[in-house]
């Protein structure tokens, strides 16, 4: 038994009825996903009888049973007559692909590390990994050091004071602002005493512990 090649990276553009009838199978690498598409090849028996039904469809009388008659015979050929065309398709495809002898999967030549006989999955490119890598180093650095500033620009923020975060009145989101962005309301947004430090319920003119004026 030969080796059967492409067992499940092609897809059949085959057409088994018609004046269109015939094969054509189209083979995709399986790491770039590029595709390589086999010329068509008529099917002349199904597309004989296409003809003859239109014909019959323009004249009729006896063109349309000679259809029929032919029609049946390219049907019951069709699967030899695909077995045939695939297995000449494969050798033509065979050409343009490699097979990894590590992952065993199908690539094209731009895809094949005709060096080491494996992918460039299986064998990346040094030069491409050393670029990647320095990419990634990069990103990550870079990250690491906008962290590194978003925490110091955290320390700066009032966390401890209340945020309204949905406005009363219209629902809107008000991400902590004194006033609603949507409607203008303004917020209860509770303030620390100047004085004594304690919390100050909004709107109050007063520090309810110590007396200090609140700034308004």
């Amino acid at each position: 038994m030969s080796e059967t090649w492409f067992s499940d990276n092609y897809s059949d553009l085959s057409n088994s009825n018609g004046v269109d009838a015939g094969f054509q199978f189209e083979f995709y690498c399986e790491r770039c996903r590029d595709a390589y598409r086999t010329e068509f090849q008529g099917y002349k028996s199904a597309r004989a009888a296409g003809w003859l039904g239109r014909a019959s469809g323009l004249v009729g009388g006896f063109l349309g049973s000679a259809g029929d008659a032919v029609d049946s015979m390219a049907e019951a050929g069709y699967k030899k007559a695909w077995d045939g065309a695939f297995r000449e398709a494969v050798q033509d495809a065979r050409q343009h692909f490699r097979r990894c002898a590590r992952c065993f999967q199908y690539v094209c030549t731009k895809c094949f590390n005709k060096d080491s006989g494996l992918c460039y999955n299986c064998a990346p490119d040094a030069e491409v990994e050393i670029e990647a890598a320095k990419a990634s180093g990069m990103v990550y650095a870079a990250g690491e050091k906008a962290a590194l500033e978003g925490i110091q620009q955290g320390k700066k923020m009032d966390v401890k004071r209340k945020r309204q975060l949905v406005c009363p009145d219209c629902g809107a989101e008000a991400h902590g602002a004194k006033f609603c962005p949507e409607c203008g309301t303004k917020l209860a947004v509770n303030a620390d005493c100047p004085d004594c430090g304690v919390e100050v319920p909004s709107g109050a003119k007063f520090c309810p512990e110590c007396g200090c004026k609140m700034n308004q």
